[in-house]
């Protein structure tokens, strides 16, 4: 069994050994990766070095170092903060001692140049030793920096003051490969107390204006309060003023708006007033004319009579005729200019009341115009009848007088021959009235007679040369004519009465 055991060891072992080579350098490869794998953080720089002449910087990447061969360094790249203290008194360009204390934020430069700088002299030391380090150097910067500013530009303008300490410390600190990143100046005191005095000054400079400011601000706002006072008071007087001048305004608004309806309501009533009047004076007046055309034609009428008379009668009856047309024609034409007087009066006062309700008759004149038109058509109507009768007396008596004229010479001398009578008649009449004549001397009765006939002659010679008939000769004729006809002529004179 021993034999067979190893006869299969040495028949294994000749197979195995031409890969032996391969598998020691696996192994070999296995422990270098194994010991050499390196990973940085994003805070440090890994800094292999060794096989090369330039050294390899790892910072938050990976990478393999060999082992026995290459070393590894750390760099630390994050934020340090350094305490900047002035130990002792440091006197400012005024003469003044003062200690400063202030805080720098400080970090390793992220660049390769910087990272190599800073390795020279901060390879593998912690945060704090670095600080530490770099103390000496911020606190000179700081202390050269504070002999060139005043103690009330430091205490008044800090950020000037730590701007200037950054500037100056950075061109030393960039030989270190360091960064600055910030510095907070945070107390500045001196040996004598001057910074308090100062604060002092400045407290009650500070009291004192705030004193100043705020009588100020009392005096503005009570001179506020008065303007805000006065404009209320203005405001609330304009107010009342605009108030009253709207109610003022509404009142003379009314007031007019009441005047325009009476107005309007006026002009109404005395349009209908007026259109009323206006067909009464249309009656009227055609009435006038009918009653004036009617005294006409009866003038017309009576000139005819007197026409005919003067032709029948002698002349005392055309005298009296003529008297009696002149009579009625002057009557007539006074009542003719005494109508038309009236009915200008009567026209004149109602154009006077009509302009007075003019403007009451304009709102209603549409109602009453229907009712106008009634009146107008009655009157007219009315008017038309009148002239119509009129007309037809006048017709009347313009046939009544063309009739007259027909009667002829005989009807004239026969008309006269009936007149003379009552022509005697009526000169003799004013004896008939006396109660007692007496009579003196001798031939007084046949002189009484005489005057009567002599009057009747004068009668009948006037209406002769009135008519243009010769009365005696017609008479004449006509006595003629009856005496050889053998007819009596009886001329009966009426006797006047005697005592």
């Amino acid at each position: 069994m021993q034999s067979v055991v190893l006869s299969a060891l040495s028949s294994g072992a000749g197979g195995l050994l031409p890969w032996l080579p391969i598998a020691i350098v696996a192994v070999l490869v296995a422990v270098v990766l194994a010991t050499g794998y390196v990973k940085s953080p994003p805070d440090q720089a890994y800094i292999i070095s060794g096989l090369k002449k330039e050294s390899r910087i790892l910072v938050g990447r990976a990478g393999i170092k060999i082992p026995f061969l290459e070393r590894l360094d750390k760099l630390y790249l994050g934020q340090m903060t350094v305490d900047i203290k002035t130990e002792q008194s440091v006197p400012t360009n005024d003469f003044i001692n003062v200690n400063v204390d202030a805080v720098a934020k400080v970090r390793i430069a992220n660049s390769p140049e910087g990272i190599k700088l800073a390795a020279k002299n901060f390879l593998n030391m912690r945060p704090e030793k670095i600080a530490a380090e770099l103390q000496d150097s911020l606190q000179g910067n700081m202390r050269e920096i504070i002999g060139t500013l005043s103690l009330k530009d430091i205490n008044t303008d800090r950020d000037s003051f730590s701007d200037q300490v950054m500037m100056k410390a950075a061109r030393d600190m960039d030989k270190l490969g360091i960064e600055i990143l910030s510095c907070n100046i945070q107390n500045v005191t001196d040996e004598n107390g001057l910074i308090r005095d100062l604060g002092a000054d400045n407290t009650s400079l500070i009291k004192k204006n705030a004193a100043i400011a705020k009588a100020q601000a009392d005096r503005d706002v009570a001179i506020a309060k008065a303007q805000a006072d006065k404009a209320a008071n203005d405001a609330r007087v304009q107010a009342d003023t605009e108030i009253a001048q709207r109610q003022n305004e509404l009142a003379i608004k009314q007031a007019e708006l009441k005047v325009e309806a009476d107005t309007k309501k006026a002009e109404a009533d005395a349009a209908y007033e007026i259109q009323k009047q206006e067909q009464q004076k249309s009656i009227q007046t055609a009435t006038v004319n009918a009653q004036i055309a009617k005294a006409e034609r009866d003038a017309e009428l009576k000139k005819q009579n007197v026409e005919v008379t003067k032709q029948t009668l002698d002349a005392e009856i055309r005298a009296k005729a003529d008297a009696e047309l002149y009579r009625q024609r002057q009557e007539a034409e006074a009542d003719l200019f005494r109508r038309q007087k009236d009915a200008e009066a009567e026209r004149y006062e109602q154009e006077q009341a009509a302009q007075a309700q003019r403007v009451k008759a304009e709102a209603v004149r549409f109602a009453k115009e229907q009712e106008a038109e009634g009146i107008r058509a009655v009157g007219e109507a009315e008017a038309a009848a009148i002239r119509a009768k009129a007309v037809a007396e006048a017709e009347g008596i313009d046939k009544k007088a063309e009739a007259m004229k027909k009667y002829g010479e005989a009807a004239v001398i026969e008309m006269v021959m009936n007149a003379l009578p009552e022509i005697a008649k009526n000169v003799a009449e004013p004896l008939s009235k006396v109660d007692k004549i007496t009579m003196y001397g001798e031939g007084n009765s046949a002189k009484l007679v005489s005057d009567i006939v002599s009057s009747t002659t004068q009668i009948t010679e006037g209406f002769a040369s009135g008519m243009g008939l010769d009365i005696k000769s017609l008479l004449i004729g006509a006595l003629g004519g009856k005496l050889a006809a053998g007819n009596d002529v009886n001329i009966t004179l009426p006797e006047p009465d005697k005592e």
